[in-house]
């Protein structure tokens, strides 16, 4: 048997789902083939006992590219918002720094941060270092603060899943300095899954098809161009032609559904030398009482693994039963790129929570992830992502394994998706029947 549609979508995580739901949207016939039981890949959820766990993305950005496109394709955005969003936790005490920004927390490590404030205020005008100089050697030439030092590590871990030594300055100083990313965000009180299957449903209500438990097998590739593939689905080896198709399964794994002998050296190159996953450890812990006081997120200061943790049921009390809290822990190992023991770093995070929440004794802890390899934290170190399109005109790659320059999060996945979509239209707007 066999089918043909305007666009084949491998994957159903953020950046897929995007772009279904903005193609559907436009009329297009789609395609989606998620190998799981549930849409949303790493920003999805699993009921664990009564509680909702989400497998990766927590908090969701609002004001961006992420909330335009729910706008757009009349999918729900059911989003709580804490507040304050975000505290920072300096010797002991959480610290707002919404109102002081960077120099309120440079300033109450240090009084010797002149220096270090004066970079980062040239950083926003544009002064940014070498693509090749870390964050942590880039930090050394102004500080040698120890707070500061895991504060800046910590910050890395929390939004790039790396080590402060393993991410680009230029990136982080980019992210953090000339964007001001990540202050904007809620969480959906029906857990991530809640969001993403709201795109899935915009895409079969246009007449599209979301193909759960159904796997990519192969693509086909045919004088330089991608013309479809085979999916295991329902137990059947399924023939599906397509004008585009678009992956979010990781440019690795796309290059091998097609077969590494259809892409340039060039781009082969770049793939194998820039292309390295990032790892982290999840901890869903469950208590009678609130671990964390505040309602959003909390990044640590001097930790070894732990770098932030979410109070989520401060605004969604419905991810856990009646009477119980849920919150979400997350360390990065060392190294974060690379092999590392599974146990040495779960034990080393699991120690930095005894020693920040005193009611760890008595929490329960639902589970324990490590994200690495195949399913990892993210794809992709961030300033290290390669392009969305491909040697192959009409195969483009989503997600984040293919994000903008220092962009992060579910945001830039998001952005995949609209740029890809905005690209491969007219080619698909001249491939409809006149």
């Amino acid at each position: 048997m066999s089918d043909h549609y305007d666009a084949l979508v491998i994957g159903s995580g953020v950046g897929g789902l995007c772009a279904a739901a903005r193609l559907a949207h436009l009329g297009f016939r789609v395609l989606v083939v998620e190998e799981r039981d549930r849409v949303g890949g790493r920003a999805s959820t699993i009921d664990l006992d009564g509680f909702q766990i989400n497998t990766g993305a927590i908090a969701i950005e609002y004001g961006g590219v992420m909330e335009e496109t729910f706008r757009t394709v009349g999918a729900p955005w059911d989003l709580r918002i804490p507040s304050p969003a975000t505290l920072f936790r300096i010797g002991g005490r959480d610290v707002d720094l919404a109102k002081g920004g960077w120099g309120l927390l440079v300033n109450g490590v240090t009084k010797q941060g002149a220096k270090l404030l004066d970079s980062l205020g040239r950083a926003r005008q544009g002064d940014l270092p070498e693509a090749q100089l870390s964050t942590e050697a880039w930090l050394k030439g102004y500080t040698t603060n120890r707070t500061l030092h895991h504060v800046f590590r910590n910050l890395c871990a929390a939004i790039f899943a790396v080590n402060s030594n393993e991410l680009p300055a230029k990136a982080f100083l980019t992210y953090f300095i000339q964007k001001g990313a990540f202050r904007n965000f809620g969480f959906c009180p029906r857990g991530t899954l809640g969001l993403m299957q709201g795109l899935a449903d915009v895409v079969t209500a246009r007449g599209g098809t979301v193909w759960l438990e159904s796997t990519a097998r192969s693509l086909a590739v045919e004088c330089g161009r991608v013309v479809g593939g085979i999916v295991r689905h329902e137990g059947l080896d399924v023939t599906v032609t397509a004008t585009i198709v678009i992956s979010n399964a990781g440019p690795a794994r796309t290059v091998q559904l097609c077969g590494r002998e259809h892409f340039d050296t060039a781009y082969l190159s770049r793939m194998d030398r820039d292309l390295k996953p990032t790892a982290n450890i999840v901890v869903n812990l469950a208590s009678r009482t609130p671990l964390l006081q505040a309602p959003g997120i909390v990044t640590f200061g001097i930790t070894r693994r732990l770098c932030n943790m979410a109070n989520l049921t401060a605004t969604c009390p419905e991810l856990a039963p009646p009477g119980w809290h849920l919150a979400v822990a997350y360390g990065v190992p060392q190294p974060a790129v690379g092999d590392f023991d599974d146990q040495v770093e779960i034990d080393a995070t699991l120690q930095d929570l005894r020693e920040e929440l005193p009611g760890f004794a008595d929490a329960r802890i639902l589970s324990t992830v490590v994200m690495r390899g195949e399913w990892p934290a993210q794809r992709s170190i961030a300033g290290l992502d390669l392009p969305q399109s491909t040697p192959l005109p009409n195969l483009w790659n989503v997600g984040d394994g293919v994000r903008e320059f220092a962009n992060g999060g579910t945001q830039a996945c998001a952005e995949t998706a609209q740029l890809v979509v905005e690209r491969v239209r007219p080619l698909l707007d001249r491939s409809r029947p006149s």
